[in-house]
């Protein structure tokens, strides 16, 4: 039922639509137009934005998801690198012993 509906309200606005145009139907017309909103691409100011490995040594210049990746996967090599070399060097307190060899 409720497609049928949705169907009954999209002829009604061509309908209005699509009805020859006088100076009182415009403003009508133009409010029953579909605005995209908040869907547009972004502002466009300033230099356009590159992927990293175009201009890896200007991270400025970078996309936004680009600088993301880049930085989160720098963290994470910065922790791991950090928690091998601080772990490397002890061993664990209890060492297995081969049975049966000399």
């Amino acid at each position: 039922m409720s497609a049928w509906t949705t169907r009954a309200r999209q002829a009604a606005n061509l309908a209005r639509l699509s009805s020859p145009k006088s100076a009182y139907a415009t403003p009508q017309a133009a409010s029953l137009i579909h605005r995209r909103g908040l869907a547009s691409g972004g502002d466009h100011h300033g230099p356009p934005k590159v992927n990293f490995w175009q201009d890896p040594m200007k991270p400025s210049r970078w996309k936004e998801e680009h600088f993301v990746i880049v930085s989160l996967t720098g963290w994470g090599l910065l922790l791991y690198g950090g928690y091998k070399y601080f772990t490397k060097g002890k061993k664990e307190g209890k060492k297995e012993e081969k049975v049966g060899q000399p």
